[in-house]
């Protein structure tokens, strides 16, 4: 059965993958760096996506032990990265799986708040980050996962289209929907004061 979704190839000079081809045989060092390399964008990638800051490493840990379990299946057709986000997407979406069958015990994140609280506010580039967390998490989910994959994780369309299971242009249509939602959201904070919700 053909799919319309692209297949990404691993280009030579892409050292994350030739690093999981290598540790594909057992080299401890190979397995090192290729989980250096990539820890940083499937952090970022979990923490987006799942809008679950506090899980983002357990989530993350996860992945990369799924990942080197099934490293031996690995043939760098598409790239390291782009396999290893599509390995972080499916764990997200296992524990949002297993968190919904799960009764909650509370609705409020009051963790988020003490955890505001005690960062010092006063470093440069504090209040933007904050900020920027609170835009993002008020895009629906569709749209912060392809804006994320590609503009904050930096892989490019076809790779994104790939990690996330969807044809490119869905992806493009997607950023752009949220590049707008930003601007907008951005034109009213600055008026208001606060970030308003965004309707799907």
């Amino acid at each position: 059965m053909a799919s319309d979704q692209p297949v990404a190839r691993a280009t030579p000079d892409d050292p994350a993958t030739v690093w999981a081809l290598a540790a594909r045989t057992g080299d401890p060092d190979a397995v090192d760096r290729f989980v250096r390399a990539l820890h940083p964008d499937v952090v970022r990638y979990i923490t987006y996506l799942s809008a679950d800051r506090q899980l983002a490493d357990d989530l993350a840990q996860d992945t990369f032990l799924r990942a080197l379990g099934s490293l031996h299946r690995f043939e760098g057709r598409s790239s390291a990265r782009t396999w290893l986000l599509s390995i972080a997407r499916r764990t997200v979406v296992d524990s949002l799986r297993y968190a919904a069958a799960r009764p909650r015990t509370a609705d409020v994140d009051d963790w988020t708040t003490w955890a505001e609280r005690a960062q010092p506010s006063g470093l440069p580039g504090f209040d933007d980050g904050v900020a920027l967390l609170d835009l993002l998490d008020a895009l629906p989910a569709e749209r912060r996962e392809a804006f994320v994959l590609t503009q904050l994780t930096g892989l490019p369309y076809d790779e994104a289209a790939v990690a996330g299971g969807c044809p490119v242009g869905t992806i493009r249509s997607r950023v752009a929907r949220a590049r707008a939602t930003l601007v907008e959201l951005l034109d009213e904070a600055e008026g208001s004061g606060a970030p308003a919700a965004v309707a799907a």
